[in-house]
């Protein structure tokens, strides 16, 4: 049963040259209660590595405030504001 809970490198990106900030938030951050930062390259591509349980972790990006999905994300699915979430699946181990 504990093999169940292996978590799994999960690396978030996204292009904005031109932003500020671009935080990560999700089920797994409880949304806008604690986002995570993404660090800006110098070719603007923003980045964040984090580990996820295996399951389905459904999260949007906030860029300078704003909520974006992630153009990279195939899978998305209605959430209760009228839009989508980003659904990024992670295997289990």
């Amino acid at each position: 049963m504990r093999d169940n809970m292996t978590k799994q490198k999960v690396t978030f990106s996204y292009f904005a040259p031109e932003a500020k900030s671009v935080q990560l938030a999700g089920d797994f951050t409880g949304w806008q209660e604690a986002p995570l930062a993404l660090k800006k390259s110098k070719t603007g591509l923003w980045k964040k590595a984090i580990s996820l349980p295996p399951g389905r972790h459904a999260y949007r990006l906030l860029v300078d405030g704003r909520w974006r999905d992630d153009p990279e994300c195939a899978t998305r699915e209605p959430n209760e504001f009228g839009g989508q979430n980003c659904v990024r699946v992670v295997e289990g181990a």
